[in-house]
């Protein structure tokens, strides 16, 4: 029995695309009025924190309907990396996160993006549970530092620093773990292909 191949033009892949759609405004929003103003960082906040509600939307659908694509786990991780990059640069730009944060997040999802690419020769690297569970502390603390932390009480900004802190453990670990696990598809491919070519 053979198994019909879902659409890559599906409603889970629909959510992903419509989470790429929303960057754009949310970091409008960010910057209204020089990017302090109470209103508008509430608005940033609600924006982002509904973009990054729907990953959860697009995995349940994927999977409660069978819409696993391979387009869609391509477009999920890139969604949440330009969707948590743009916040991350904008609170650095304006003030609010440290630069070497944002560098060090950055730099690992660059890393492991083009990795996952450079293998898309020999498979997809959907995302891991790792990779996920760095995705929601990530968003979690770029929430809370997307609020206008100056009139909250600053316990709000510690929770939001211990958040950060856990994020950023997570990130590195499961950077180390994808880039062994692309190192070792690759090297796994060449083995293979170098076999079938002495027989």
């Amino acid at each position: 029995m053979v198994t019909a191949v879902p659409s890559p033009w599906n409603s889970a892949n629909a959510v992903t695309i419509a989470r790429i759609a929303v960057v754009p405004f949310f970091a409008w929003a960010l910057l209204a009025d020089g990017g302090h103003t109470v209103t508008w960082r509430l608005v940033a906040t609600g924006l982002f924190v509904l973009a990054a509600a729907t990953d959860r939307v697009d995995g349940y659908l994927a999977r409660k309907y069978n819409l696993v694509t391979d387009l869609g786990k391509l477009l999920d991780p890139i969604a949440d990396k330009l969707l948590i990059g743009a916040a991350l640069v904008l609170l650095s730009a304006l003030g609010d996160l440290p630069w070497w944060v944002t560098i060090v997040i950055l730099a690992r999802e660059l890393g492991i993006t083009l990795m996952r690419f450079a293998v898309l020769k020999y498979t997809v690297m959907p995302a891991s549970r790792g990779g996920k569970l760095k995705t929601v502390l990530q968003s979690v603390a770029i929430s809370i530092f997307l609020l206008p932390l100056d009139q909250m009480p600053s316990w709000i900004s510690v929770v939001g620093w211990i958040v950060l802190v856990a994020a950023l453990v997570v990130t590195v670990v499961t950077g180390v773990e994808y880039a062994y696990q692309g190192w070792r598809l690759r090297r796994d491919a060449l083995r293979a292909a170098r076999t079938s070519g002495q027989d």
